[in-house]
């Protein structure tokens, strides 16, 4: 399970409640962990740790697992890249500690693995132009059951995601969760305001 995740940043921790959600924040392929703190200024108030990816992929950034195609990684890398983050959490944060997942793009994938192996852990799951792998995993039968609440956001213009990707994705969150699908107009592999005011609604549906 090398390389594990070794650095993060986070929000001042010691007034945090142990009890209270806090949010894991994971990035998306050639990035690093600074690209996502600025996203809570749109939910303040809310506690976080944003995770680096242990995986080198070149030119400063990292990722979760090795990519061929952008929207469509090997089964077995993801599945790696999710015990990884499995490890540090278990590591590092309390067993009952409620957590909040966002991630975007290949870190919205992540945010999916972690729903789809430990359904019942997850507090809420914000998927941002991310993706499904095509594989069932572990909690998906949990999950036809369970009917959580997912919120998951894309632009209209992104041409990073695939539209088979988009489409698996699609059919995943109506069959597993209870769905909040965005698609936001003039927006491409992004993030903008619009679509962080409606994650701080989705937020504040199921916290």
């Amino acid at each position: 399970m090398e390389p594990k995740i070794t650095q993060h940043l986070s929000s001042n921790l010691a007034k945090w409640n142990k009890k209270s959600p806090i949010v894991i924040l994971l990035h998306g392929w050639g990035s690093n962990m600074r690209d996502l703190p600025s996203l809570m200024d749109f939910l303040p108030g809310l506690p976080w740790i944003s995770l680096q990816a242990p995986v080198d992929a070149g030119n400063g950034g990292f990722c979760w697992a090795p990519r061929k195609v952008p929207s469509n990684p090997e089964q077995k890398d993801v599945e790696e890249g999710t015990a990884r983050i499995w490890d540090w959490i278990d590591t590092n944060l309390p067993a009952d500690a409620p957590l909040v997942v966002i991630g975007f793009s290949q870190g919205g994938l992540m945010a999916t693995q972690l729903l789809r192996t430990r359904p019942n852990r997850l507090k809420a799951t914000v998927i941002l132009a991310g993706f499904v792998i095509s594989a069932g995993q572990p909690g998906d039968k949990e999950l036809e059951a369970l009917k959580p609440k997912v919120y998951y956001g894309r632009g209209l213009e992104d041409d990073i995601i695939s539209q088979d990707a988009v489409s698996r994705t699609d059919s995943w969150m109506h069959r597993c969760t209870t769905p909040v699908i965005r698609r936001y107009e003039r927006l491409g592999h992004s993030i903008n305001e619009e679509q962080m005011a409606d994650v701080s609604e989705y937020l504040e549906s199921v916290l």
